[in-house]
């Protein structure tokens, strides 16, 4: 099985990982967890050999394949069948419905095999590279996040299919949910190594906690221990009849490995401050329709209130009009008929599925957040930054960076 030794990795003075050590054994389904910025996606890039560790080795078994969703679209073939296929093994090379078996579990339809990969929206050209990568059959399945582009239907297909995968795993998602029903062991990038334990995430982080408090508590131990000794040897080393004995102490001291202090782990944290209004209905949607062809309507005659203190969930396959039904309330695109009225005293904000669209890429972080709001001082601008994990320089950098 794949191990890695002893994996020191550095970008310029930023230490990603230190002696890091990793076993993956046969059968094994690993959740990837760390915070943003850990090195998931680095140790992925590791394992396939697409970069080098400064230091420790990567050991790859002979004839072991790995399979990797790639973000990256290419395709050649004109049929979304055809594209697919691709990925075939020579002695399955004409086993279609293998390839019509994963295209209709990740949402693709009979009437789209043959059209041109080029037609489909990008999240279904990512699913694409999913269809292909599953038919490839590798013996290890390197996922980062393969959820996303997903709606609920194909969310299940994929969950069952990597349950019943003959093979190993290690999937990377913010599906939290997703990944604890299927993994065996959650692995952690911890204070730049890993930790593994056997379970689910609830599992590892209430495994991880412990560790730390045993941690703390062995150190406050080691402390004590370490003054009573300097004590001792301060005031006996002098002494003619305890100088022997204080060094004998001194050499405990030298022997003795100082425990460090745990460096805590950042993690994202952030709360919406909602303006208050006394209206009871802040936003009332009347027979709203919406097409990019008069032949190819979305969404037709929708209509819906949201009244205070509600939370709407709005649900469907991908490709149904959702994001475009946002983006019509926000504003952002014109319906062709009907209306949406915001009572005179609510306001809204708008984080779309493509938002950095909206950033400018010459700003640094903190100017981006003066455009959202201009009067906010600068001590609460720096504390929205510090919320999203943008600390100390981080915060002056532009966003291109």
């Amino acid at each position: 099985m794949i191990e890695l030794t002893n994996i020191s990795k550095n970008y310029g003075e930023q230490e990603l990982f230190s002696s890091l050590n990793f076993r993956l054994s046969a059968g094994n389904r690993i959740g990837l967890v760390g915070r943003n910025g850990s090195g998931k996606s680095t140790l992925f890039k590791l394992i396939l050999g697409e970069e080098h560790s400064d230091d420790g080795a990567v050991h790859i078994p002979r004839n072991y394949k790995i399979g990797t969703l790639r973000q990256h679209l290419s395709f050649s073939e004109k049929t979304l069948l055809d594209e697919t296929a691709l990925s075939l093994g020579e002695d399955d090379k004409f086993s279609l419905y293998k390839v019509e078996k994963i295209l209709f579990g990740l949402g693709f339809e009979e009437e789209d095999l043959q059209k041109d990969p080029l037609s489909f929206s990008g999240g279904f050209q990512i699913r694409i590279n999913l269809a292909k990568l599953l038919l490839t059959e590798p013996n290890l399945l390197l996922l980062d996040e393969p959820t996303n582009y997903l709606d609920i239907v194909s969310l299940r297909w994929l969950k069952m299919f990597l349950r019943s995968f003959d093979g190993e795993v290690i999937l990377i998602t913010h599906d939290r949910n997703f990944m604890d029903s299927i993994t065996t062991h959650t692995m952690g990038i911890v204070r730049k190594t890993l930790s593994l334990t056997k379970g689910d995430t609830h599992k590892f982080y209430k495994q991880l906690a412990l560790n730390d408090e045993l941690y703390e508590k062995q150190k406050i131990t080691q402390d004590k221990k370490i003054k009573e000794l300097e004590e001792f040897i301060a005031k006996n080393r002098t002494r003619a009849s305890t100088a022997a004995l204080a060094q004998s102490k001194v050499k405990i001291l030298e022997k003795m490995e100082k425990m460090d202090d745990l460096n805590s782990e950042s993690s994202l944290s952030f709360e919406f401050k909602l303006k208050t209004t006394p209206a009871k209905v802040l936003l009332d949607v009347k027979d709203l329709s919406f097409y990019y062809k008069e032949n190819e309507v979305l969404f037709k005659n929708i209509s819906f209130t949201l009244q205070k203190g509600e939370t709407l969930g709005i649900i469907g396959k991908n490709g149904k009009g959702k994001s475009t039904l946002l983006n019509t309330i926000a504003g952002e695109l014109q319906q062709q008929i009907g209306s949406v009225d915001f009572h005179v005293s609510s306001s809204f904000a708008h984080f779309g599925q493509t938002n950095i669209a909206h950033l400018n890429p010459k700003n640094t972080v903190m100017d981006e957040i003066y455009v959202g709001n201009p009067r906010l001082p600068e001590s609460s601008v720096r504390s929205i930054c510090g919320a999203m994990m943008f600390s100390n320089d981080n915060a002056k950098k532009k966003v291109s960076l």
